[in-house]
This record gives C-alpha cells, sequence and structure tokens, in this order.
C-alpha cells in the first residue's frame, strides 16, 4: 500500500465524479463539484467514502441536474458522503461547524467552474486565519474530547488509526493549525507520519476488507504482510512510534498556539526576549531555552538542568535545545555526581508537566544519554489489557502519580526512582520483579545513590506487587498473611515507600486499579503490618467486623441483603446463619441479577456468614435481591442451570492450591477468564464435597478474575493434602463442565 496506489484510486474516483458531472447537465459556471476531508487531500483508502460538494453561485437557479449528479455515483458502488450548498451556505456552516471548517481546508476542484473552486477556497482560507484565534478554544476542546473517547494511539490495546490522539484526525488538525498562520510545526515530520500512518490504514482496510480505523489484535500479523515487516509486533512499533511523534508535535503545537493566544502583541520588537531563569537557560515564549552564553559542552548538568527547570515550571523544554544539548553534552561520569542526581529527581517529581518534557528528551534521543536501559521498555505493550499505556508511559505516568505523595515519605528520591524504574524489567522471559531488581540497582548506582539506597530500590522494584497481591487474595485476619509482607519488607520507612509506590502503580495503570475496595484493603494491610514491624499489637481488620441485624440474630432462617450505593458504584452486604454452601447461593443471586461482582470478602462473625461484595452497579434493590436469594435456598430457583446457560469461554481456569498461604485453612487460588455465575460455581462444587468457605477474597481486574478461597472442614481444621487436590480438582472440573465451550 502506497502512495501511488492512493493517487491511481483518487484519480479513478476524479473521472468518476466528473463523468457524473458532465453528464448531470449542470451549468459550466456558478457551479463546482468539490472534494473535502480526505478525498479533497488525495487520501482515499480502498473503503474510503467520497466527500464531495455541489457548490453554486446564489444567482444559479437549481434544477433536476443537481439530483442527478449522485445518481451515477451510487451505481458505481461507491459510498459517497454529499451535500449542496452555495459558496455562503458552506461559509455559514464553517463558522458554525469546526468540523466542517476543518475539512472544508482541503476544498479540492472536481469538475465545473474552476473559478468559483477558487473563490470557495480562498473565502474559506480567509476565514480560517481570521476567525482562529477565536476558535482556538473550542477547537483544542474537541481534539481533548476525542482523545478521552478514543484513548493514544501509541498506547491504545485496539488503537483506532483515525480518532485516537496520535493519529490521522489529529495531523490534519495540525496542517490547519499551520493553516492559520498562529504556529509552524515541522512539516517534514508531520508529513512523514501522516502518509506512513495511510499506509497502516490502507493495509487495515485490505486485511479487513471493509472500512475501519481500529485494528484489533488479530489484524497485526496480516497488517505487517502488507507492509513488508517481519512480523505483528513489528508493524506495532512501526504504527505506535509514528502516533507517538504525532502525538509529540501535536502537544507542542497545541502548547504553542496558546502560548501565541496570552502574549501581547508589541510593536517594533525584532528579537524575542529572553528571561534567565538558570546557568545557561531562559525562558522565551514559554520555552526553556538556551540562553546566549550557554555552553553545553562545558558543563554536563545543563541538559539535566534544562529538562527539571521546564518540567517543574510546566514549559516546553524547546526541542532545537534539546537536540544541541544532545550533540554537545558530554557524557555524564560514572557514578553521577550529587548535582546530577539531584536535577533527575527534581525532573521526576516535577508532576504533571514531566510528561510533555520526557517527550521532549525521547523524541530528540536524550534518554539515551541519560537512562539507555529505557530503550528496553520503549512502546513495549502491556499484556494486560487493564494497563492504559505501553510500558514506558505508564512509568512516566507513575513518577507524576508518585510525585504527589512526596510528604508522605520520608525518602522521596527512593519513591521517584523506584517508580521509575518499577518495571524496568517488564519484556523479558523472566518474571519482570525480579528481572527488573537488578537493572534498578545498577541504574541507582550509576546515579550516585549509596550502597543502602540502591539496595532499598532493588527491594522496592522486586516487591513492587507484594501489597496489592496480597491484600486482594489473603485472608487479613490469618497471621500468615502479616508475615508475608513483614518477611519481604525491611522496616517501616520501606513498608511506607512500598505503600506509596503501590498507589502510584495502580493509579498510573486505570481507574479499575485503585479503586476504593482495593485502596481500603491495601491501607488495611500497611497499616497492620507496620504494628508487626514496630513490635506492637496488631490491630484487627476493621473490614471483617459489621454489625450484624437483629432480625438475623432473632431468625436463623433468615436472610439479611443489604445495597449500599458508593460514588463508584455500590456494596451489598449479605448476612445469614453461616453454613456449608451459603456463599454459593450469595454468588448465584447478584450472578442471576447480572451484578458485576468486581471484589468481594466473606468471613464467619459469631456463627453467622458474612459476604460483602464490591460491584459496578448502583440503584440495586436490596429487596428484591433478598427474595431471589431466599428462592435460590429454597430451591424454587435451579441457579446452576440458569447459570450454565451463559455464553461459554476459551480461556482454560487454573486451580492451584498454596499450601504455604496459612497454617489454619487450606488455601485455593482461581484463575480464570470472569464471568456471571464464577463464584457460584466454585463455592458450589466446594459445597458439594462438604467443604466449608472460611472466607474468600474475589478481585476482578480487567478480563482477569483471581479469586482465593480458605477453606476448612466443615467439621473444622484445614484439609488434608489429598482432600485439597480432590477439592482443586472437583472445582476445575466444575469450570469446564459449565463454561467450556458445547
Amino acid at each position: 500500500m502506497t502512495a501511488a496506489e492512493r493517487a491511481e484510486r483518487t484519480r479513478e474516483a476524479d473521472e468518476l465524479c466528473a463523468k457524473a458531472f458532465a453528464d448531470a447537465g449542470c451549468p459550466d459556471v456558478g457551479v463546482a463539484l468539490v472534494a473535502v476531508g480526505g478525498y479533497g487531500r488525495m487520501e482515499l483508502a480502498p473503503f474510503s467514502d467520497l466527500d464531495v460538494v455541489l457548490v453554486h453561485d446564489a444567482a444559479v437557479a437549481m434544477g433536476e441536474w443537481a439530483g442527478k449528479v449522485w445518481y451515477p455515483l451510487w451505481d458505481s458502488g461507491a459510498t459517497i458522503d454529499h451535500s449542496v450548498r452555495t459558496l455562503e451556505e458552506v461559509l455559514e456552516r464553517s463558522a458554525a461547524d469546526l468540523r466542517v471548517a476543518t475539512g472544508m481546508l482541503d476544498a479540492r476542484h472536481l469538475a465545473g467552474d474552476p473559478n468559483l473552486t477558487l473563490r470557495l477556497r480562498s473565502a474559506v482560507l480567509t476565514q480560517w486565519r481570521r476567525d482562529a484565534r477565536t476558535r482556538l478554544e473550542e477547537l483544542h476542546e474537541l481534539v481533548s474530547e476525542r482523545g478521552r473517547m478514543s484513548g493514544e494511539l501509541a498506547h491504545a490495546s485496539v488503537p483506532d488509526l483515525k480518532e485516537s490522539v496520535g493519529g490521522l484526525r489529529d495531523a490534519t488538525v495540525l496542517k490547519a493549525l499551520v493553516a492559520s498562520w498562529l504556529v509552524d510545526v515541522p512539516h517534514g515530520d508531520l508529513e512523514r507520519c501522516r502518509i506512513a500512518l495511510l499506509d497502516v490504514r490502507d493495509a487495515l482496510h485490505a486485511v479487513a476488507g471493509r472500512a475501519t480505523d481500529r485494528v484489533a489484535q488479530e489484524f497485526w500479523g496480516d497488517i505487517a504482510t502488507e507492509l513488508g515487516l517481519p512480523d505483528g509486533n513489528a508493524a506495532q512499533v512501526h504504527t505506535r512510534s509514528l502516533a507517538r511523534r504525532l502525538t509529540h508535535l501535536s502537544r507542542l503545537a497545541w502548547r504553542r498556539a496558546e502560548a501565541v493566544q496570552r502574549r501581547p502583541n508589541v510593536v517594533g520588537q525584532r528579537r524575542p526576549r529572553l528571561e534567565p531563569i538558570a546557568p545557561g537557560l531562559a525562558v522565551s515564549y514559554e520555552e526553556v531555552v538556551l540562553d546566549r552564553g550557554a555552553k553545553p559542552a562545558e558543563d554536563p548538568l545543563l541538559l539535566l538542568r534544562a529538562a527539571a527547570e521546564a518540567a517543574e515550571r510546566d514549559l516546553v523544554l524547546a526541542p532545537t535545545a534539546a537536540a544541541r544539548l544532545v550533540r554537545e553534552s558530554p557524557a555524564l561520569p560514572d557514578p553521577w555526581p550529587l548535582g546530577a542526581r539531584d536535577l533527575f529527581v527534581r525532573l521526576l517529581a516535577a508532576g504533571p508537566g514531566l510528561l510533555g518534557v520526557w517527550e521532549t528528551l525521547d523524541e530528540t534521543g536524550a534518554l539515551e544519554l541519560i537512562l539507555p536501559e529505557w530503550e528496553r521498555v520503549r512502546l513495549l505493550p502491556h499484556a494486560s489489557v487493564v494497563h492504559r499505556f505501553t510500558v514506558d508511559r505508564h512509568l512516566v505516568e507513575s513518577c507524576i502519580e508518585a510525585s504527589a505523595m512526596i510528604r508522605r515519605v520520608a525518602r522521596p528520591d527512593v519513591l521517584m526512582v523506584s517508580a521509575l524504574l518499577h518495571d524496568i524489567g517488564k519484556g523479558q522471559l523472566t518474571e519482570h520483579c525480579v528481572a527488573g531488581a537488578p537493572i534498578a540497582r545498577e541504574i541507582a548506582e550509576r546515579i550516585g545513590f549509596d550502597p543502602r539506597e540502591v539496595e532499598l530500590i532493588g527491594q522496592l522494584v522486586r516487591w513492587h506487587l507484594l501489597l496489592p497481591e496480597t491484600a486482594t487474595t489473603r485472608d487479613p485476619d490469618d497471621p500468615a498473611t502479616i508475615e508475608l509482607v513483614t518477611a519481604k519488607v525491611a522496616d517501616r520507612e520501606e513498608l511506607e515507600l512500598l505503600a506509596a509506590l503501590t498507589e502510584a502503580d495502580a493509579r498510573a495503570t486505570s481507574e479499575k486499579a485503585w479503586t476504593r475496595w482495593r485502596a481500603s484493603l491495601v491501607k488495611s494491610l500497611v497499616r497492620r503490618s507496620a504494628a508487626a514491624l514496630a513490635d506492637e499489637p496488631v490491630p484487627a481488620d476493621v473490614a471483617t467486623e459489621i454489625e450484624l441485624p437483629e432480625r438475623i440474630r432473632a431468625d436463623p432462617e433468615a436472610v439479611s441483603v443489604v445495597a449500599v450505593d458508593l460514588p463508584d458504584g455500590s456494596q451489598i452486604t449479605v448476612v445469614a446463619r453461616d453454613r456449608v454452601g451459603l456463599l454459593a447461593d450469595a454468588a448465584a443471586t447478584l450472578a442471576l441479577q447480572k451484578v458485576s461482582v468486581r471484589a468481594a470478602r466473606a468471613w464467619t462473625q459469631d456463627g453467622f456468614g458474612v459476604s460483602v461484595w464490591d460491584v459496578a452497579e448502583t440503584g440495586l434493590d436490596d429487596i428484591l435481591l433478598r427474595q431471589r436469594m431466599e428462592a435460590i435456598v429454597d430451591g424454587r430457583i435451579d441457579a446452576a442451570e440458569k447459570l450454565r446457560r451463559v455464553k461459554p469461554v476459551t480461556l482454560e481456569p487454573t486451580v492451584a492450591v498454596r499450601p504455604d498461604a496459612s497454617p489454619r485453612a487450606t488455601v485455593i487460588e482461581v484463575r480464570s477468564a470472569d464471568r456471571p455465575g464464577l463464584i457460584h460455581t466454585v463455592c458450589a462444587a466446594l459445597a458439594k464435597m462438604d467443604v466449608s468457605v472460611r472466607s474468600a477474597h474475589v478481585s476482578t481486574l480487567g478480563p482477569q478474575a483471581v479469586d482465593v478461597f480458605y477453606v476448612q472442614e466443615a467439621s473444622a481444621g484445614a484439609l488434608s493434602e489429598e482432600r485439597a487436590a480432590s477439592a482443586a480438582h472437583a472445582v476445575r472440573q466444575a469450570l469446564v463442565d459449565t463454561f467450556a465451550p458445547e
């Protein structure tokens, strides 16, 4: 797929349109058929629409010919987006709708009166340049809203080549910004990226056999073949690299456009005014630049100083200045001097200003000088779709989140460097926490940390998943849970840092990764682990102590279901006299009501079974839920049969016994694709074996559920090794039988 093929498609479409215009008997003067949008730019993909406008002077009377133009186009099988407007109506529509305005900037003559097309193009461009200053805010909001809806092409798991940030729509907006004369964009870079993305879209159309801009994962391999690339991964890296460059150009252009808006018009000013801010650096037009006396070859810290100053002030680090620093700056010594480390930490702790500056460092090659290990995670996709970003961007976002927590920890410098490096081991066969720790230690030593600090950073990277995994999959009341943490964390300072890193990592991942529920579980685990590390009494987990309803105490057969709306969903509490199978019935109730369970905890209290469910829905009727559960308990509803009708899954579940997780109970861990009825199926299988679920810890993150069940014999006590193996087998078989394809 090449520009030549697009040109040929455009030529054929132009001939079709010109013939249709001529055959319709349109007047030769005062009427013109013009191509707009992508067709106007001669960017037709194999299944693109033809965007055309029949423009006429107001004095030209409309006849039957106006409608006849479209019939040959429809008959040809082409999909057309068409309209008929006077020149004045085109300008009115452009003034009212920015999408129309940017599309009309690419108007191209197809047939009819060329003078009218020339007048149209001139009028549209004049209007755009005249009104651009007043319309920039609206245009920027449209771009931002599109980004919120479609994500970033460089990072999205299923990117949209047109609508995602860094996609073809952004390239069109950049061309419109350049046409406004308010800002300039490196034309060569813009066109290279835009044309290469058009090649990717052409390949996508050929592979999909239809008009689409969304790249499903299964398409990447065939796209690679179309583009002559080695494999699907190479196609992804190629596409995401183009998008990242376009994103950088777009962010830079918008920052400059906003600066132009704020800049006063100073008559007679010939040279930009430089405001000195640090040795060798100045601010000019809201960008950090090198001052006239800067000598990069004699100042090895100038690059880091420029980056830190720009990020802290939330200003643009001028790409030309960064490029010059890359060319002329001497290499930093190993280890770095103290001043370099401090500047680096300042950069990482700058907050939101870090992102744009880091992108400039990446795009200009500066990161290769500062952190050569960055290349191993650059544009590396995460295996889990829960992540919003590729690994490198996730690490930068983690730093931005961690910067808001530096007052909570004794060593903010250690926190910031750990946030940057916690996933540096990804992309290897070894578990990334294990692989990343020695890499992080090596980097920390080079940066200039002392041996104790180096070891601390290595430990934080090694165990950065310890708290969330333990909090969501282990019983907080079991002494082994606290021991699991204290055996790996040296002291309260390290625990404090690990807690902050955990929160920053989760917040940078997605909203699903740091819900109110998950935050409360981690906070409770940290509080109790801190007490243990200080040899203080470990406080009770308040999450497993509730006030039991009086009607439940009075009536052994009663069931209590209470749903409470919360800002991000609901919390459902189920209480009944404890028995084998109670949790299975509660899970079935929620599954049959099509309630999306995000997390759950279950425990026994004073002889009663208590389960608390964190769900996505709000406005739930707890009376209806209670009635549904009573019907299941009474046998009036066969939950197992109803749930067996749920659409099957193809991902095989894994069921494992964790013998070292608890000395008091047998721990069974289930990993499976999340689906309605999963918890019910597990609990029902255990109940059939007369195995009691003492506590359950359900955690759903994206498409995968990790559910951990602390089980005992009905008569109390952990299961024997043989019984535990039988229980795990029974659970797995139940999952396969219930959800396997027919």
